[in-house]
């Protein structure tokens, strides 16, 4: 948004992002004007809405800026305290919580649904998570359990801890989710030979696993950023 230096109470009040948003709504704004009501004020030299478009490019997408911790902000733009990278962290936080519940509302058997609520959390990891989803009879959400965070084999994932929870809250069918750093979805042999085994011990234990989803990210090479073991006739359930 080009606003050369003019500040923003010599701007009509129509244009001012607060008044903008009040009088027309929060879909009438631009990213920029968006991420100003949250800085509030801008430089010497640089009003807010100025500030708010820098630090839109310096980030690289509104996307990559939504995924960044405080510091991580401050670090991006020159001008941004830690004050207005606090607020914005939490802004963006916020939203992907909702966006989180909303999802945890749907019936979770399918693969793409697993993924949009996992993959705001695992997709940028620089290690393997491990993660189990506790689900009800109509195969909504009860509880995430967070099993395990490394490498992923057999020693360091253990049916015990798998289960526990799903005995505990009574399940009534989990479904596993890790994933990978590379961004490669594909399974690994350790992967399959996982899945298999705990597959086998949730038929003994009367609680089926639904899916195992392996979160990647989207790119040339694989267009589709998650792997499910059912899809692939690797699980019947």
């Amino acid at each position: 948004m080009e606003t050369g230096t003019l500040k923003l109470l010599d701007m009509a009040a129509d244009d001012r992002p607060r008044e903008k948003l009040l009088q027309k709504g929060r879909a009438a704004l631009s990213d920029e004007e968006l991420i100003a009501i949250f800085l509030r004020t801008g430089l010497k030299g640089c009003n807010v809405l100025e500030l708010a478009a820098r630090l839109k490019r310096a980030a690289g997408s509104l996307t990559a800026l939504g995924r960044m911790e405080a510091p991580e902000i401050t670090r991006c733009c020159k001008g941004i305290g830690s004050a207005k990278a606090a607020t914005l962290a939490a802004v963006f936080e916020l939203g992907h919580r909702a966006v989180k519940e909303q999802l945890a509302r749907q019936d979770l058997s399918k693969p793409e649904a697993v993924y949009q609520y996992l993959a705001g959390d695992l997709r940028y990891e620089k290690q393997e998570n491990f993660i189990v989803l506790l689900l009800d009879t109509r195969r909504h959400l009860m509880r995430r359990c967070f099993i395990s965070k490394g490498t992923l084999n057999r020693t360091m994932v253990h049916p015990r801890d798998v289960f526990r929870d799903a005995i505990i809250s009574n399940a009534s069918a989990i479904i596993l989710a890790h994933n990978h750093p590379s961004g490669d979805p594909t399974p690994s042999k350790p992967d399959r030979e996982l899945t298999r085994a705990l597959t086998d011990a949730g038929e003994a234990l009367h609680i089926p696993i639904i899916d195992h989803i392996i979160i990647g990210s989207i790119s040339d090479n694989t267009p589709v950023p998650y792997f499910s073991f059912r899809e692939h006739g690797l699980i019947n359930a």
